[in-house]
């Protein structure tokens, strides 16, 4: 099964690669206070033309370099 995320573009400096953020909201087991959590991913795009701000779907795949484990699938 593919892990596939939704999140935001952060980052569009380097060619054929994107920085997505992606946040995710889970609640505090004690307080029960919802929590946003963000993590940064680094994504393959080589056919896109993507800005930061948009939305993107990524989906994991084998690594293709040191710290790129993931692809963009779709601009949503």
């Amino acid at each position: 099964m593919i892990r596939t995320m939704t999140g935001e573009i952060v980052s569009t400096k380097t060619p054929h690669m994107v920085v997505v953020s992606v946040v995710r909201i889970w609640r505090h087991p004690v307080y029960k206070k919802a929590v946003r959590k963000a993590k940064r991913f680094a994504a393959h795009n080589d056919t896109l033309e993507l800005v930061v701000g948009d939305r993107v779907v990524i989906a994991e795949t084998k690594p293709m370099s040191k710290t790129i484990h993931f692809k963009v699938v779709s601009k949503l």
